[in-house]
């Protein structure tokens, strides 16, 4: 699949209707309401990031308010009801790649992740209501190509929206886990750089496809509702 096939495909994707089954791979993705702006600052940004990690894991555990002041409350990561293999974090969306591990995962992790998302920023803001667009919408990842293509393209998203010029500058992805410059154990990524001989070749798969997926960026901003 191309990345202007992709493209096209999540954008005429129906609301969730797709069965999540344990160890298959999903694209999950949602933005804020009417578009609105989820994340302003730096402290949205890794409050939720911390969340995403959070929430994978199975209870019991303690609070993640508890967790996230004090780190004497250790979870288990090894007890996972959800793998990350990508993610990446927009100032008005999100895009996760993921694999299921345990019956409901994907739907508990989305649930508490989305609540605890509301949570915080109607206390920090002041505001009523949802923050995300829910449910939430799921592809199926059905091939190895496929796996690949969506991992690209959720990478590539803060490029082709213009908001830095170099991929190695944006922190909220796992972009940089991939090609080496950093290193969360939490994020999967073998599951998509065991098709390449060394990070740096997953890093040209990306970047190969960079100007066009701004082309497409441009097209789809005329054609499509936003993702």
């Amino acid at each position: 699949m191309t990345l202007l096939e992709w493209t096209a495909k999540i954008n005429l994707m129906p609301y969730r209707i797709v069965p999540f089954v344990n160890g298959e791979f999903y694209h999950l993705y949602t933005r804020g309401v009417e578009k609105h702006q989820t994340f302003a600052d730096h402290r949205d940004y890794s409050h939720f990031v911390d969340a995403l990690f959070y929430y994978q894991i199975q209870n019991p555990k303690p609070k993640f308010s508890t967790h996230r002041r004090s780190k004497i409350f250790p979870v288990d990561s090894s007890k996972k009801i959800v793998e990350i293999i990508c993610y990446c974090l927009m100032p008005n969306h999100f895009h996760f790649l993921v694999k299921q591990l345990q019956d409901s995962g994907i739907s508990e992790l989305m649930r508490k992740l989305l609540l605890s998302a509301t949570k915080y920023r109607n206390t920090k803001y002041n505001r009523q209501g949802s923050v995300f667009q829910v449910p939430f919408k799921a592809v199926h990842i059905e091939t190895d190509n496929q796996l690949l293509h969506v991992s690209r393209y959720i990478h590539l998203n803060p490029f082709v929206s213009l908001l830095v010029k170099d991929l190695k500058f944006y922190r909220w992805s796992s972009y940089l886990d991939y090609i080496g410059l950093h290193d969360n154990p939490a994020v999967k990524k073998e599951e998509v750089l065991q098709f390449f001989k060394f990070p740096k070749d997953y890093e040209k798969f990306v970047l190969d496809q960079a100007d066009y997926g701004i082309k497409l960026e441009m097209i789809k901003h005329l054609s499509f509702d936003e993702h």
